[in-house]
């Protein structure tokens, strides 16, 4: 059996924070590792701790999550970082991506749900919903492509379905396959589109008129 994620909580709000430690402690795919109420409480734990995924909320006093994003991508790029967020906040939710971070979780959202996106990123995906996707095209490679990238129709398929906003494991539900083959075709996907992550699939294959939302 795989060891459990080593996961530290960064939440200014007691309430929040106890509902999080109260879902992830309840599931045997994670640890939480260490939680902190602000960004400069974090930055000090973080090396003792030893996170593997940083769950922060953007809205922090002082250092806020985009700066926390930042530094800890500077100095733990191995450490992948989700953020969480509420409705209106897409320009600061792109800012984060920008500054490092894999995705984004809305706040509220279900425990099955915290806990995949959890296991997503710590495999190398993204999580990123279709509302922001035609966003994440202005700022991701926007220059003209002067010839298309050609992917097979699974390819296409699958590159389609993540930019609905489903992860790998949704992804094979839907295909019917298992989760590593979906694995191997992203990474497939990525290779032929230059890209090093979901995000920026998602963004080049709707540059390239590859896929649509």
């Amino acid at each position: 059996m795989s060891e459990s994620i080593r996961v530290f909580l960064v939440e200014d709000q007691i309430r929040i924070l106890e509902s999080l430690l109260q879902i992830l402690s309840a599931s045997p795919q994670v640890q939480v590792c260490g939680s902190a109420g602000s960004g400069e409480e974090a930055l000090e734990a973080i090396p003792s701790a030893r996170p593997e995924v940083l769950l922060c909320d953007l809205g922090l006093p002082g250092i806020d999550g985009i700066e926390l994003t930042r530094s800890v991508r500077e100095r733990w790029p191995e450490i992948e970082v989700l953020v969480l967020t509420i409705f209106d906040e897409e320009e600061r939710v792109l800012a984060a991506i920008r500054a490092g971070a894999a995705g984004y979780l809305l706040k509220g959202a279900p425990g099955s749900k915290i806990v995949e996106a959890i296991e997503e990123v710590h495999a190398g995906g993204s999580v990123v919903q279709p509302a922001l996707a035609r966003r994440l095209l202005a700022h991701f490679r926007a220059a003209p492509e002067p010839e298309p990238t050609a992917l097979t129709p699974r390819e296409t398929e699958i590159l389609q379905l993540i930019a609905r906003g489903l992860t790998n494991q949704e992804v094979a539900g839907v295909l019917g396959l298992s989760r590593a083959t979906v694995r191997t075709h992203l990474e497939h996907i990525y290779e032929k589109l230059d890209v090093t992550n979901r995000v920026e699939a998602i963004a080049e294959g709707l540059r390239k008129g590859l896929i649509e939302v």
